[in-house]
């Protein structure tokens, strides 16, 4: 069989087109053998090759542009085109193609939240099949269609029905988003003339036109019986028209139901969804859903501190789904203590802990033999056996170890797969506490499959969240701690919100080391979460840029630097007029004169403690104090502290932690004195501000071109060696949380894979001022007046009146003296600001939506505040003060929402 490949693509000196396909003559999918094409006038270029008949069934291909030297440049978007040769008794078929270029405005259509969800088309309508003998198929790509529609198409031919718009030719969605016709063309012709429209289904009748001319086929000569032309139109003209919609973000622990069990569950979800479509609100957002048990305490709260980024949270579970006890008082029991946690304020993490891992063990003791037997559960269990036995293991070492710190452990501090492969054989006597984890998993995965189900069917877009970093004493730096550097701390630097900037104390990414087998682990760890979710959130996407890495010995993010950069050399610095001396400039700078300042009516205690005089006027630390974590240790408060012993260890605390940052400088490790980082937020430093104004002035030069115009290039290639192999991994829609002090570089790299940023009003980007407006915000983002982070809208008027007051009079576009309170219209303008924004989504926690109904927000705001970033010891404890079951019958908000939503054009289906 002949292949016959052309396609129109205008090239520039030097690059040519190939096509690599999943058959040897097109190299077998390696795009070092792909077939080169021939370039011929009008910018068409063509292939010709002979098929083997005895090879693959159903060809694929794809298109790929490369340089002078071979290299390639880049492939075109999207999946590999293919087509199947059962039932083709064909010598013959000409591929007429369109590049699909990398659009992303266009191209986040095809993520599944469009095409598995918002826009999928209902299949169950009887398809209709082509004529008998055709000899022409036609292609168009095509996902922004509504449920109930279909792709239709009319042209001049008979077989396209002579343009008669009562009896379009109605296309089959089987490849949807690719929608597909074949046509059997009987008259000889050079052009066939076509046009693509949106048809109803339910009425009937053709809606609308795409925009544009008609389209041309060019026919070279006649169509032989025994020959097929495939058509292939890279997109449906939709127009200018911006699709929006807006939806509704809160933890799932925060969600309050009458059947909930102390804390929001998984099954909570599905009432949730159910609001969220009374409202038009099509998202659903949550934070990180996976299994944080680590010390069984409320720092386990923590939802970006998972022991797996693969087993998820078994405080979700709902325990009446799994079943019920055979001793019927005693499940009694159990469900009345989980009402009675269910009627509190807050999530009592502990508390609801203790009781559903108590109800587990019982159940599981009842169900186990047949539960392992189950076919369901043995084919979950095939599935994820990778990451399952590992997390099982580790999970009944730590309770066995008491500790989840496995270098500790006695046995098992490395791991060894064979080993624990052992160590979990069904005939171990221990084997049923490693399978109760089985147990809880599977159920977890139902649990959550059933909501993630129900969100597809009704529309509504299940948004998770991927954390930017791994906990230190996790199944995943147990099993591979080579993909880790575990001698870092991850964090980010000072803002507003954190102005000693924050220490996640996570380990850091040896990307090295995960590049060498194309990022299998985040590949991995996203295509598990693409079985329950259509978005995701990547957290701190700046990290895959830079990451924000702090020294084991350190304790505040502000001793930290960026991870890659270009440390500034010292000849460069020469020339700039620095004349560096390491001394002064790279160890704590301590002068008398600072103890009173910093130490108060401690002072001479601390100096006497912690310091020694030098010969001239300086101090420097002792050596059993001269790290932050030194300080940490020694200024630890006991139970037993008096008020007075606490407020001067805290004051020995920070201070000392003031001194040992006191530089201006940190050195390059292993680059012999010669290369440096300037530390970040140096000018508050006392070490800066005694240098004289000239050295001020050239230090601030060279501080603004290191962190603001010397490390672009270089954080964009290494972002762009990352993110395009993961977040190909799945066809989620892929948002980033690009906040706080973003490179130049990170837009275009976002925008180039078509990644949503993230827009808070608070938090401007670049150069917009104190506040951003929502009307200056890009189509590929999300927008949001507040986040978990931070205070909700009312709670951020209440903290700073000045500030309110120029908000009222900038962004809201009022006159006067502001409310004390943020009254409710006032919290309907923000939010109609929002959907009026050109954001593609426009997210709100569910406390901001709420907000604009007096009678139904919360009295007190102080309680709706999710996370305090700066207080690490915080607990994630806050609770929606509603049912969700009251909240549908709210009839008055919910028409409010939907009315808003709709009239500002977040709507579209």
């Amino acid at each position: 069989m002949y292949l016959n490949f052309e396609i129109e693509y205008q090239t520039q000196w030097g690059q040519n087109l190939y096509v690599c396909g999943n058959i040897p003559e097109l190299g077998n999918n390696n795009p070092d053998e792909a077939r080169p094409m021939k370039y011929e006038t009008g910018g068409k270029w063509k292939l010709q090759l002979v098929r083997d008949e005895d090879k693959n069934k159903t060809l694929e291909y794809y298109y790929i542009l490369k340089d002078q030297q071979h290299h390639i440049s880049f492939s075109e978007f999207g999946v590999l085109r293919s087509i199947s040769f059962k039932k083709l008794k064909l010598s013959e078929i000409f591929f007429r193609d369109t590049w699909r270029s990398n659009a992303p405005d266009e191209n986040v259509f095809f993520s599944s939240a469009f095409t598995k969800n918002l826009f999928k088309p209902d299949l169950t309508a009887e398809k209709k099949k082509g004529p008998k003998g055709f000899n022409l198929r036609l292609q168009v790509y095509a996902p922004r269609v509504g449920r109930n529609h279909k792709i239709c198409v009319l042209g001049d031919d008979k077989s396209l029905g002579k343009w008669n718009v009562t009896k379009p030719i109605l296309l089959n969605a089987d490849q949807y988003p690719l929608w597909t016709v074949d046509l059997q063309v009987k008259e000889p012709r050079e052009v066939l003339q076509y046009k693509y429209g949106i048809y109803d289904v339910d009425r009937q009748k053709l809606l609308s036109w795409e925009e544009g001319e008609n389209r041309k086929l060019d026919f070279h000569h006649e169509i032989r019986e025994d020959q097929l032309m495939v058509k292939t139109d890279n997109l449906y003209r939709q127009g200018t028209r911006s699709w929006k919609a807006a939806g509704v973000a809160i933890p799932v622990f925060s969600i309050r139901t009458k059947k909930s069990g102390g804390v929001g569950e998984f099954k909570d979800l599905i009432p949730l969804i159910d609001w969220a479509r009374k409202t038009d609100l099509k998202m659903v957002q949550i934070l990180p859903v996976n299994d944080t048990v680590a010390t069984h305490r409320w720092l386990d709260s923590y939802p970006y501190a998972a022991i797996s980024v693969f087993a998820l949270h078994p405080i979700y579970l709902n325990v009446p789904s799994i079943g019920s006890l055979k001793d019927k008082d005693e499940m009694k029991r159990f469900l009345k203590e989980l009402k009675k946690l269910n009627e509190k304020k807050d999530v009592d993490y502990e508390a609801v802990m203790k009781v559903k891992s108590s109800f587990f063990k019982k159940i599981f003791d009842e169900q186990k033999s047949d539960f392992l037997n189950e076919p369901e559960f043995i084919k979950f269990f095939n599935q994820n056996r990778e990451w399952l036995v590992p997390y099982a293991v580790f999970s009944r070492l730590r309770d066995l170890n008491k500790t989840p710190e496995f270098e500790s452990w006695p046995e098992f501090s490395t791991f060894d797969p064979a080993k624990v492969e052992s160590y979990a054989e069904p005939d171990q006597p221990h084997f049923e506490h490693i399978a109760v984890h089985y147990f809880i998993q599977y159920h977890l995965h139902k649990q959550l499959s059933e909501a993630s189900s129900y969100a597809r069917k009704k529309g509504v877009v299940l948004k998770g969240d991927i954390p930017i970093g791994i906990y230190r004493n996790s199944v995943d730096a147990w099993v591979a701690p080579h993909l880790y550097h575990m001698d870092k701390q991850a964090g980010a630097p000072p803002d507003a919100y954190a102005i000693a900037g924050q220490n996640w104390k996570f380990p850091t990414y040896n990307w090295e080391e995960m590049a060498k087998d194309g990022y299998q682990w985040w590949r991995k760890r996203l295509q598990k979460m693409a079985e329950y979710f259509d978005a995701y959130r990547i957290d701190h996407i700046l990290g895959f840029f830079r990451i924000w890495e702090i020294p084991a010995e350190s304790v505040e993010g502000l001793m930290g630097r960026f991870n890659p950069a270009i440390p500034m050399y010292l000849d460069e610095m020469h020339l700039r007029g620095l004349h560096f001396n390491y001394e002064r400039f790279c160890k704590p700078h301590i002068r008398k004169y600072m103890f009173q300042e910093i130490f108060g009516e401690f002072a001479q205690e601390a100096e006497s403690t912690f310091l020694k005089k030098r010969d001239n006027d300086s101090y420097e630390i002792r050596e059993e104090y001269n790290t932050q974590k030194k300080i940490e240790a020694y200024t630890r408060e006991d139970d037993e502290d008096t008020p007075l012993e606490k407020e001067k260890k805290s004051t020995f605390r920070y201070g000392m932690y003031q001194l040992i940052g006191n530089l201006l400088f940190f050195e390059e490790p292993d680059s012999n004195g010669t290369a440096f980082h300037p530390k970040i937020a140096l000018h508050q430093t006392h070490s800066y501000q005694e240098l004289d104004v000239n050295q001020q002035k050239i230090l601030n030069d060279i501080y603004i071109h290191y962190y603001y115009h010397r490390q672009e290039s270089f954080w964009r290639s290494r972002a762009m060696e990352k993110l395009p192999a993961i977040t190909a991994a799945t066809d989620m829609l892929v948002c980033g949380e690009d906040l706080g002090m973003v490179p130049d570089c990170v837009p275009g790299v976002m925008n180039e894979l078509g990644i949503l940023s993230l827009n808070i009003q608070r938090m401007p980007k670049g150069t917009s001022g104190e506040f951003g407006h929502p009307s200056d915000y890009e189509f590929l983002s999300v927008c949001s007046p507040s986040c978990h982070d931070m205070s909700t809208i009312r709670g951020w008027w209440e903290e700073d009146r000045a500030r309110s007051q120029r908000f009222f009079e900038q962004i809201l576009g009022h006159q006067g003296p502001i409310p004390y309170f943020c009254e409710p219209w006032l919290c309907r303008e923000m939010v109609i600001q929002h959907l009026y924004s050109p954001s593609m989504w426009a997210i709100f926690p569910i406390q901001d939506l709420l907000a604009m109904d007096e009678r139904l927000r919360n009295k007190n705001t102080q309680e709706e505040q999710i996370n305090v970033p700066s207080n690490p010891q915080h607990f994630w404890k806050y609770r929606f003060h509603l049912n969700i079951e009251d909240l549908l019958e709210a009839d008055d908000l919910n028409k409010m929402i939907a009315d808003l939503v709709q009239i500002s054009g977040r709507s579209a289906g």
